[in-house]
Formats: C-alpha cells, structure tokens, sequence
C-alpha cells in the first residue's frame, strides 16, 4: 500500500479541479495545470478534495503510480495556490544579469552576452546578483533554474559561477609553490 497515496488533497479556496477526457485540470489564482492521467490510476473530486486510488491494485506498477500522481496532483495544487519559486546567485567578477520577466541577459565572462528566454507562466525577477524564477507549474520552474545554473557552473577553486542560493560549494585548494 502506498503510504502518500492513501493521503487526500485538500484544494484551498479558489483552487477548482475537473476531469476531462482523460486529464485532470487544476486552475487557481496563478493559473491553469493539466495532467493526463494513466489508465492504472482514478481520480475522485469530492467536496474540494481529490483522491487517487489504484484502478487494480494487483496490476504490476500501479502502487508506484499511486503515489506518484497523488504528489503530482498535491504539486499541481499547490502550485496553482501559492506558486513555486527558486533563487539563484550569480558570483564572479564582471558576472551581471540584467532583464527580468521572460527574458534575461546574461554577462558570465564570454566574449557575447548570453540571452536566455523564459517559458509561458514563468518569471524571472533580478535584485543585484540574484535571480529568482518562479511559476504554477515545480517541474518547469525546477528545470529552467537548472538550465539557468548550467550556462555557467560554480567552480571549486575561486567559486565563480552561478549556483542555487541554499547550494554549499566545496572548495578545492590551488597549487602552492613548492618550497
């Protein structure tokens, strides 16, 4: 049995959910989130709470579905409630971005500055050397803090780079003259 997936979502106010031909809907005062469903699960809404439970418990893989949609339905709601964010920090000499909404520009030390634009229902906000991204949906708002961090990794010697602002860098000690 599937400790999270016993669990029921309750839908704060203002959050609404439907199923329709196969996917659940998920809208809220940040926006709007859809999900298809797999055939091994069922959903029920009732009296703004959804339940998952498997279709056929003795199906092969539908346990691990269980709780898996139950936390993508939880992610779903919470996301379309209150919302996601992640801070980033930028470190390095001459290391700037600049811009802000759906497109920022980065100066991480390359001959050109670097643009990276932003999805549909994800923001980028900037104070100083930091970058927050934040959205409905935690997969999209995850995964383009990771593209972000990837146009320039921190480095172990000096630090340089940008990393996530809860990130612990381990430091490398560099050549010594030799005595």
């Amino acid at each position: 049995m599937s400790r999270l997936g016993k669990l029921p979502i309750e839908m704060p106010t203002g959050v609404g959910a439907k199923i329709d031909g196969g996917y659940i809907i998920v809208n809220g005062p940040k926006g709007e989130l859809k999900q298809k469903l797999h055939a091994l699960i069922k959903v029920a809404i009732d009296n703004n709470i959804i339940t998952v439970n498997p279709a056929n418990i003795e199906e092969k893989g539908a346990k691990a579905f269980w709780g898996l949609y139950r936390s993508l339905l939880k992610n779903m709601v919470e996301g379309v409630s209150k919302g996601f964010e992640k801070k980033l920090e930028i470190n390095g000499v001459g290391y700037k971005v600049a811009g802000g909404g759906q497109k920022l520009t980065f100066a991480l030390g390359f001959s050109h500055p670097v643009e990276f634009e932003l999805p549909a229902g994800i923001n980028a906000t900037v104070d100083g050397k930091f970058i927050t991204v934040s959205g409905a949906d935690k997969q999209v708002v995850g995964e383009m803090a990771a593209q972000i961090r990837k146009l320039k990794k921190p480095e172990p010697y000096k630090g340089k780079g940008i990393k996530y602002v809860d990130e612990v860098i381990r430091r490398k000690a560099g050549k010594t003259a030799s005595k």
